[in-house]
């Protein structure tokens, strides 16, 4: 079986050196090239490679904040590529398989292959999660302060950083996020989306509705001690939280 492989570098000329190198290796094949982070990791979900060779410096979506948004069991191998030293050292801090420091003879990268090809032997044999991988999603989750969701819609993949959100809803087997004028739906639970926006200044307020706390106007008082969220758009959110709670994670923006 051969290796299958994708190549993203927002660079054309890096692209096709890879590519020539590649080509010399009879056991891979290249099943994609992507030249921005968004195409990748819509190639990744659509191809499930063995390996990527990514690059880390691309404008708009960096190739931490790709994995960032991949899921976990969609991570192939990973062998970064970048221009800058303090990228190459992350790499290495973060576990990856190996790093290519542009620009890069061969023999150097034929090394790195060679080491994607064990590990991927590896994974193949042992049923256990790969450390290497698991630490190295821990170190890339943990670097990004404001998270983002990826949203699909009308063929188009929108990466929606937090702050851009003003509340999220509940629409049975699907989250509508709420974004100024535009309301975006995804296919998600609300427990999932509470933990990964609670750092990001969200609160849920029933069991249907979490707000961006930044987003809040004022309180309004119901009938029998209940209240009422209102959203600086105006919009009227019933609340079913401690009040108490609610003032606590509002004192502390």
């Amino acid at each position: 079986m051969k290796l299958r492989i994708i190549i993203v570098d927002d660079e054309p000329l890096a692209r096709e050196g890879l590519r020539s190198f590649l080509a010399e290796e009879p056991d891979v094949e290249i099943v994609a090239e992507c030249a921005n982070g968004a195409a990748a990791v819509k190639a990744v979900e659509q191809h499930h490679p063995d390996l990527l060779f990514l690059d880390v410096q691309m404008p708009r979506l960096n190739g931490f904040e790709v994995l960032e948004l991949l899921e976990p069991a969609n991570v192939p191998a990973i062998i970064f590529t970048t221009a800058h030293d303090r990228h190459a050292i992350r790499a290495f801090e973060v576990n990856a398989v190996d790093y290519l420091l542009k620009p890069y003879k061969q023999s150097r990268f034929k090394t790195a292959l060679q080491r994607a090809r064990e590990q991927i032997k590896k994974r193949e044999t042992s049923p256990a999660p790969d450390p290497h991988l698991a630490a190295l999603l821990a170190q890339v989750k943990g670097s990004t302060t404001v998270p983002r969701i990826l949203v699909r819609s009308a063929g188009r993949i929108i990466f929606l950083k937090a702050q851009e959100i003003d509340h999220v809803e509940a629409d049975g087997n699907y989250l509508l996020l709420h974004a100024g004028k535009d309301r975006h739906m995804i296919r998600d639970t609300m427990t999932a989306m509470e933990t990964k926006l609670a750092a990001a200044g969200f609160m849920r307020i029933s069991r249907s509705a979490m707000v961006n706390l930044s987003r809040i106007r004022e309180l309004q008082p119901l009938a029998a001690g209940e209240y009422c969220v209102i959203l600086h758009n105006g919009t009227r959110l019933d609340m079913t939280c401690s009040l108490h709670e609610l003032q606590e994670r509002l004192a502390k923006l």
